[in-house]
């Protein structure tokens, strides 16, 4: 056989552009193919090439492993992937998203967030929006991060009251679809709390109760015009001003719950004059000396659909008052707690109000005279419930994932964080 002389190979390289010829002499190739273990193969008579017959040069068995007299010899086989999946009849990538979407609607918190971990296809479709509308996060410890990427996940129902929520860290400022949120009694600063809010238009249902807000907090709230039920329970740390901007522009409220904040009489005044008129539940409890009765004028004039209303722990109140709540022709609850300038005898006139079921009024009558009230007023209820549930998302055991009657399909069901 002929063998032609490799010329002028060029070189890979793009900056190198050396050529050259490798002449082969043929009496070294056998001394080359000896030195590789290979034996040379001799051409026949007729000058053909011979048929190969010992190629290799004879190798040293290989030592094998001892293998323990009690165990038996075998063989790990492992299919080719494509041929493992054509077997089965079954790949993933066959499979539509609606499908797994549906697959993964019925699992757990825990386990979706898991299956995200899978590949990057099972990760974009465990953050679809339709998995992730309710959330239950309650009583969670919620490190950096956690807020920031669940939140844009496409959550419009988010249940967090008594969680630690630490630094969300957002990724993006595209505001959020939540429109019931619960973050009563949580440990959060107002930065990360004010990170939140600003990001939140679209709420109808809110709970801060137990914060410590801000100015800005106060008017991130307002730019959502939708709000009907508002919870700002024990909250302190904003002006009356961010209180009027507020109330001004929430104008379709129906439940608001101001009790137990830390306000001033300015405050006070500032609530009364500017509540819209669409309110039906109503909280002012707490205010002790800071609400007057020409206050509870003001409010009977500006919101006349009142259906429940708490004025509990006003110690100014009198039984004066009482003709501004006949003007109210819806009202059916009325909390007078701790108004101690009203007597008992005196509560005999509520008896007047055609609309009135329930009346509370603890720490004004006693034993004897509560139940000389109960005859008196037959047909109502009196001291029946010692909380109100103006504004509250949830009312009840602490066990209830609800909110505002919606109940949170994802949440956690062990007691660690995430």
């Amino acid at each position: 056989m002929h063998r032609k002389h490799l010329q002028e190979i060029p070189s890979s390289s793009g900056n190198v552009s050396t050529s050259f010829t490798w002449d082969w002499d043929s009496s070294k190739t056998s001394e080359f193919l000896s030195g590789m273990g290979v034996s040379v193969l001799k051409n026949d008579k007729l000058g053909n090439e011979n048929m190969p017959q010992d190629l290799l040069l004879p190798c040293p068995p290989q030592k094998r492993q001892r293998v323990k007299e009690k165990e038996k010899d075998f063989i790990i086989v492992r299919r080719p992937r494509l041929l493992r999946e054509a077997e089965s009849g079954v790949s993933w990538e066959a499979i539509p998203d609606e499908l797994i979407l549906a697959i993964f609607a019925y699992l757990p918190l825990s386990d979706l967030l898991k299956a995200s971990l899978v590949c990057k296809r099972w990760h974009c479709l465990s953050f679809d929006e339709s998995l992730w509308q309710t959330l239950d996060l309650a009583g969670r410890n919620l490190p950096p991060g956690v807020i920031g990427q669940l939140l844009p996940a496409g959550v419009i129902v988010f249940r967090c009251p008594r969680s630690c929520i630490w630094n969300p860290l957002f990724k993006t400022n595209k505001l959020l679809r939540v429109q019931h949120m619960d973050l009563s009694n949580c440990t959060v600063s107002v930065a990360d709390l004010e990170s939140i809010l600003c990001l939140c238009e679209r709420l109808q249902n809110l709970s801060l109760e137990g914060l410590v807000l801000s100015d800005k907090i106060i008017k991130s709230i307002a730019k959502n015009f939708d709000l009907m039920r508002l919870n700002l329970c024990g909250c302190s740390g904003f002006s009356a001003g961010a209180l009027e901007s507020m109330l001004s522009s929430c104008f379709m409220l129906e439940e608001l719950n101001l009790s137990w904040c830390d306000f001033t009489a300015t405050h006070v005044r500032t609530a009364v004059n500017h509540i819209t008129s669409k309110v039906t539940q109503l909280n002012l409890s707490g205010y002790r000396q800071n609400l007057q009765i020409q206050d509870v004028k003001t409010l009977v004039e500006r919101c006349p659909f009142l259906v429940h209303l708490d004025l509990s722990d006003s110690v100014l109140l009198k039984p004066e008052c009482f003709q501004y709540f006949h003007q109210l022709h819806s009202l059916q609850h009325l909390c007078l707690s701790r108004c101690y300038q009203i007597s008992p005898p005196a509560l005999v006139e509520l008896g007047g109000i055609p609309t009135l079921k329930t009346l509370q009024v603890f720490g004004i009558v006693t034993d004897t005279s509560l139940q000389l009230l109960k005859e008196t007023l037959p047909n109502m209820k009196i001291n029946c419930s010692y909380f109100t549930s103006i504004g509250r998302p949830t009312v009840g055991s602490k066990r209830n994932h609800e909110i505002w009657g919606i109940r949170c399909r994802l949440t956690l069901r062990d007691s660690g964080g995430l």
